[in-house]
């Protein structure tokens, strides 16, 4: 099952040389763990609420090598580099089966809250 991993960044209004060196060099650190963006940099349409900065989005093959990803020393290394310059939040998130089913998942949670 994919796995992502998720950054609310908030980044200053002046670009940093460092932001660019993490950016150059965080596809290397992906590459063994079948890290890829799924979005990176695109307009943010809020519809709901409010969401200052910008969203990363990188798809992973599974939870365990997002782990080992952001978790491995060669990402180690450089994410000074953009967090020394950009602020934000980064979670890592299980997604769902192909067959995902809302209803029945809402229909499970009835029943849990039930008993």
């Amino acid at each position: 099952m994919s796995a992502y991993a998720l950054a609310h960044l908030r980044p200053s209004a002046e670009p940093h040389e460092e932001v660019f060196q993490y950016m150059e060099r965080i596809q290397a650190t992906l590459d063994p763990f079948g890290g890829r963006f799924v979005v990176h940099g695109a307009p943010v349409e809020v519809r709901e609420g409010e969401w200052p900065g910008g969203l990363v989005i990188i798809e992973f093959p599974s939870i365990e090598q997002a782990r080992e990803w952001y978790d491995s020393p060669a990402y180690q290394e450089i994410l000074h580099l953009r967090a020394d310059h950009i602020p934000g939040d980064l979670v890592l998130v299980d997604g769902v089966e192909p067959d995902h089913d809302s209803a029945a998942m809402a229909a499970a949670m009835r029943a849990a809250a039930n008993r």
